[in-house]
């Protein structure tokens, strides 16, 4: 296909408009196909569905194994609906299209690959895919200093994919998936393992391999471990074996917890959002924020709990601190800044936060455990990223839409958007307001559930979680009463300002309709999401009263230990206390004993003296 550019490397216009068409319809089959999903989707299961399991490098238990829950495809959904938006806004776009369309579908693959896999070494790899594509967008179509901001995002990203390999590393090489067979009595075969842990996924030869290991130990014979990359089997085996140290599981939660935080992003890794989101063009800007920071979320939600437990129970203080941190952090930042896209870059830093702490609040300051407002936290969560993704993705195309006309983001040169851009201004405002939490849009929902769960655990953080709505009510309408409101465009380029034509307002309107359908109808998203959360949830729980009452049995045989110890101590001194009292005894015998016989023999010496007296 030929690929008609100048020396710039500015396409032709028919050749440019070929490759996003192209882009374009391949964007919404896959859209399509996701909508086939969720119409297939059963609601009423908390499983894995639609599961798809090939071998790929079995020597290492390494599988493309593919497959969606409650909690990954309303993400998927997310993902392709943004998708097909962001190519939508991508006609911008006019140097080197062919590889700037190349690029954008590899990061949708990667975006996909990262929510579907169930493969703790294939979520890696779609992971770092997604690396490369995105460096090259900003650093090639990015804004001045994109070449800083494509190497800080590949730093950040590359450290925390580091981590992350690391806690891979440590699970795998200390999991057997052996263990999780080992109540099966009988002759154990491949079909029977199969049936008792058939929800886990595994591979074919897997359940070969463990059946022969069973049979092997039962009689006597040395084996060795199976170690696995399934996620679910990792999970199953930090909830119900001890293969997993305590010490182990904090570590590996702190690295992957390092690792998907820096894609959240949360205080103190967050530094190298608002320099991607300014220097990266309008398309790119709104994947990033409405799909990319949601894997974070969803790496915490689908990793570091279920296969962690322990660590994500004993560092729930620590997780809800980033989270209450970054709210506060994000919602003052977003208020003193001038630059208007950088404004909306730091209420994503505020906005995640209450996805970090929703997901926190698991047994913080509650003197019993509760599982359904945890849970309650999780939907929370779930549903603050879709909304957040709905409208955060709104207002970057928002701001790109302006930013294309005047050139340059300065909020001070704004204003009287309202009688030049009316329709623009209406959608502008409906999507910025989704963002605040007004109640009716997507993102309010979210926030709500969020503090909910969060009021039973601490109050103080449930305060402080409402509070920063004000804040966020602050940044926001003085943001649109700077661009919008108040007096006539002082800035550059006054002339270049024109109304929004059919694409923009297409790609607007859809991304404002989806908000309030979200915001009227959140069943919609809760009902996919339920009975998922619920499972995990309830697993957790049953691990947690476990681990209490193992804490309990341990705390009253310690207590039993020590009485026994203080019985023997008691007794100990009361024998030696006897043995002072039969030694007083014996002396004072021994001495009346001396007395008598001295007595005795001076009796007969005094009648000899009186018989010689005269």
């Amino acid at each position: 296909m030929p690929n008609k550019k100048d020396e710039d490397g500015v396409n032709d216009p028919a050749n440019k408009n070929l490759f996003l068409g192209i882009t374009l319809v391949t964007s919404i089959v896959v859209m399509l196909l996701t909508f086939v999903l969720w119409t297939s989707f059963d609601s009423g299961s908390g499983e894995i569905q639609m599961a798809e399991n090939l071998a790929w490098i079995p020597s290492f238990d390494i599988s493309y194994l593919m497959g969606l829950d409650g909690i990954s495809l309303p993400l998927v959904l997310l993902t392709s609906v943004v998708s097909v938006l962001s190519i939508g806004a991508s006609w911008s776009i006019n140097k080197h299209v062919k590889a700037y369309c190349v690029l954008f579908l590899l990061l949708m693959t990667g975006m996909l690959g990262v929510f579907m896999a169930l493969d703790f070494f294939l979520f890696y790899i779609f992971w770092e895919v997604m690396l490369l594509p995105m460096y090259f967008l900003i650093g090639i179509w990015g804004g001045p200093r994109r070449e800083y901001a494509a190497i800080k995002f590949f730093i950040y990203t590359l450290v925390g994919g580091v981590l992350m390999l690391i806690a891979i590393l440590m699970l795998y090489f200390s999991s057997d998936v052996t263990e999780l067979a080992q109540h099966i009595e009988g002759d154990v075969t491949a079909e029977v393992v199969q049936a008792e842990l058939g929800n886990l996924h595994l591979h074919e030869t897997t359940y070969t391999a463990i059946a022969d290991n069973v049979n092997n130990a039962a009689a006597g014979e040395a084996v060795d471990p199976i170690h696995t990359f399934n996620l679910r089997a990792l999970a199953s085996i930090g909830q119900t074996t001890e293969q997993f140290s305590v010490t182990l599981q904090r570590w590996a939660f702190l690295l992957l917890f390092i690792g998907f935080i820096i894609k959240v992003p949360s205080i103190p890794v967050h530094t190298w959002l608002p320099d991607a989101h300014v220097e990266a063009p309008t398309p790119i800007s709104m994947i990033l924020a409405g799909v990319l920071l949601k894997m974070g979320g969803y790496g915490i939600i689908r990793i570091c709990y279920p296969i962690c437990p322990h660590g994500g129970y004993d560092l729930a203080y620590l997780v809800c601190f980033l989270g209450v941190a970054s709210m506060l952090y994000g919602a003052f930042a977003a208020l003193a800044q001038t630059d208007f896209k950088r404004l909306v870059a730091y209420s994503s830093v505020s906005h995640m936060g209450y996805v970090v702490l929703g997901m926190g609040v698991w047994s913080i300051y509650a003197p019993e455990y509760n599982g359904d407002y945890w849970a309650m936290g999780i939907t929370g969560a779930m549903y603050q990223m879709i909304g957040h993704g709905i409208s955060s993705a709104g207002m970057f195309f928002m701001v790109g839409i302006i930013y294309d006309r005047v050139h340059h983001r300065n909020l001070a040169e704004f204003g009287g958007l309202y009688g030049k851009m009316p329709r623009y201004t209406a959608l502008a405002m409906g999507l910025f307001f989704a963002g605040l939490g007004l109640p009716g849009l997507c993102g309010f929902i979210g926030e709500v559930l969020v503090v909910l769960s969060v009021w039973n655990f601490s109050k103080l953080l449930a305060i402080l979680s409402a509070a920063v709505v004000i804040l966020t009510a602050a940044y926001i309408l003085w943001c649109l009463q700077r661009v919008y409101l108040g007096p006539q465009y002082n800035g550059p380029h006054e002339e270049e300002i024109k109304p929004i034509n059919s694409r923009e307002f297409a790609i607007g309107g859809t991304l404002l309709g989806l908000a309030i359908i979200f915001g009227v109808f959140p069943n919609i998203l809760i009902s996919r999401m339920d009975d998922t959360i619920k499972a995990q949830v309830s697993d957790l729980n049953t691990w947690t009263q476990e681990v209490k009452l193992a804490n309990a049995e341990d705390a009253e045989e310690a207590d039993e230990s020590e009485a026994v110890a203080d019985d023997e101590g008691h007794a100990e001194e009361a024998d030696h206390g006897d043995s002072h009292d039969t030694e007083d005894a014996a002396d004072g015998e021994a001495e009346d004993a001396v007395e008598a016989s001295n007595a005795d023999r001076s009796e007969p010496a005094i009648e000899q003296l009186s018989a010689l007296a005269p």
